[in-house]
């Protein structure tokens, strides 16, 4: 197509009026349905100690509860804390720990400023807003397909003992689903670090989010940590929120017994318990990871074709046009479309005035700042088919006439 052809195709496309919200990755309605009779599941109030889970306590959470994760994650359940329906605030919470107390055995973070903190770009936006709201300076690595630049990320940990943290989503990553490879894992266990008291903050959002028959596997990073002599580096974070409901699930976080100490000891002055209720019907209605991974086909079964008519639009629409390209991800959430420099912002604004809201540009990067305005996240999952393929064209659309200005 000619610019002009293009113009009129996305004039068009305008007069449909559509009204779709695709700036967050949320589970569709359907999705959320496969997991309804979590709800009835409460026949009783009692753990399987006995425990009546109406009442206080029990901080660390259930402790079938704390098993049940520790069989997702691949750790003994001692070394699991489940608190809340949020990972992202038990994220936040570690950080704010850090800043106020210190990790075990270490000042405070506060008290060693600046404070540092490594963001694999493009990344996951609420991580950086994490760290701008604490002001917390971040740096940008770049994001491979098989995890962050290594080099890089040696080079500046080993040099700068400011930098206190880093930023990981080890599969399916937000938005561009890469996948860390055994070596990088292994490489961010054994590296020297500056900082004694630096951690890797494992966000493990999608481990059985699969979108391909391949059940791709990530090396245990707190296994390889504890072999390189760091057991406490890794502080491992997962949630049930894209498995049951996302509003009402349940997060974990998995670690080494001195940090699950240090996190017990830190908590203990916030909460008197979590919501023990919720843990046990999840219990309850999940039982074991063979019955999750049974009920994660079914999601898969209905994101698959979603991601897939998103590809086939772009395929149609933006094949062979210099400086575009997209991720075609095996699992998670997204496709990271990339734009020809400059153009990604221009091409949410269009998509908007055709009814397709999107994330803002340079949301994927620290300060909402692209370097060179060209990463778009796509987020397939709550639109119906049928709105998804016309979004794609709509955004593919957008695109073509951004670079024809």
């Amino acid at each position: 197509m000619n610019p002009s052809e293009v113009q009129a195709q996305y004039q068009a496309f305008k007069q449909l009026g559509l009204k779709l919200d695709m700036s967050r990755g949320k589970p569709a309605p359907e999705q959320l349905d496969l997991s309804n009779t979590l709800l009835q599941q409460l026949g009783d109030y009692k753990a399987a100690d006995g425990t009546d889970t109406r009442n206080y306590g029990i901080a660390s959470g259930l402790p079938e509860a704390r098993a049940l994760f520790g069989s997702l994650l691949d750790v003994p359940a001692a070394q699991v804390v489940v608190d809340g329906s949020a990972s992202l605030a038990l994220m936040h919470d570690t950080v704010v720990f850090g800043l106020l107390y210190g990790m075990p055995d270490h000042a405070p973070w506060s008290a060693q400023q600046p404070v540092t903190f490594l963001c694999p770009v493009p990344g996951y936006d609420r991580h950086f807003s994490i760290c701008e709201s604490l002001g917390i300076r971040m740096l940008n690595v770049p994001l491979t397909e098989a995890g962050p630049d290594m080099d890089v990320v040696e080079k500046l940990v080993a040099s700068d003992a400011s930098i206190k943290g880093m930023w990981c989503v080890p599969k399916y990553s937000n938005p561009s689903g890469a996948v860390y490879s055994d070596e990088v894992v292994r490489r961010l266990a054994a590296m020297k670090t500056a900082g004694s008291d630096f951690r890797l903050l494992w966000d493990d959002a999608y481990r059985l989010h699969h979108l391909s028959d391949k059940k791709i596997a990530v090396a245990n990073v707190l296994d390889e940590c504890a072999k390189a002599g760091n057991p406490d580096r890794a502080i491992v974070f997962a949630s049930t929120s894209k498995i049951t409901l996302a509003g009402a699930g349940l997060a974990a976080l998995a670690s080494s017994p001195a940090n699950i100490a240090w996190w017990q000891s830190r908590t203990k002055v916030r909460s008197i318990g979590p919501d023990k209720i919720n843990q046990l019907r999840h219990v309850r209605f999940l039982k074991n990871r063979a019955n999750i991974e049974v009920l994660m086909e079914r999601h898969r079964q209905l994101l698959k074709p979603k991601f897939d008519a998103v590809l086939a639009q772009f395929e149609t629409y933006l094949t062979n046009i210099d400086g575009v390209n997209w991720t075609r991800p095996q699992g998670g959430y997204f496709i990271d479309l990339v734009t020809p420099p400059g153009a990604a912002k221009c091409t949410i604004a269009l998509a908007k005035e055709a009814g397709i809201t999107l994330t803002p540009a340079g949301a994927a990067f620290p300060y909402g700042k692209d370097p060179a305005d060209r990463h778009i996240r796509i987020a397939p999952s709550f639109p119906s088919l049928d709105e998804i393929t016309q979004a794609a064209q709509g955004i593919a659309l957008a695109l073509r006439v951004a670079i024809a200005r």
